[in-house]
């Protein structure tokens, strides 16, 4: 069974800051289920960090990159099974979980919320990551 992989980049074109060389992708379909990478506040064609200082605002965009890599991988929100957010402040989640919330209402997926030091950059306040399950219609 091939894996499908969505938005392939290396992490020198991502990162040129950091002496990185890592082959990675958005998101992998495997078997009818679809892997994304934690979504942050950054536009995924320009790669430039939106929303800096707003966690509302990142976590906005984190969504919007979620819809639209399922999207690509031939999903929709509805298809969400699990998400993991990440806040560098506990402060943060409620915002967050708001936004989150406007987004996948009705979709009742499981959900990790966890608070970490940082992330890969220092302006990034919050990281969302999903796994769907692709319907078989």
């Amino acid at each position: 069974m091939k894996h499908t992989r969505i938005r392939a980049f290396n992490t020198k074109d991502t990162y040129p800051e950091q002496n990185l060389d890592n082959d990675l992708c958005q998101a992998v379909v495997a078997g009818g289920v679809v892997y994304l990478r934690g979504q942050i506040g950054q536009d995924l064609d320009t790669r430039e960090s939106v929303g800096i200082g707003d966690v509302e605002a990142q976590a906005e965009k984190a969504m919007a990159n979620i819809k639209m890599l399922l999207e690509e991988a031939g999903g929709t929100l509805e298809d969400i099974v699990k998400v993991t957010v990440y806040l560098i402040d506990p402060r943060y989640r409620e915002a967050v979980y708001r936004t989150m919330g406007r987004w996948l209402k009705g979709v009742f997926p499981v959900s990790t919320g966890l608070v970490v030091t940082a992330l890969a950059r220092p302006e990034w306040l919050v990281e969302i990551d999903a796994t769907a399950v692709l319907s078989q219609e």
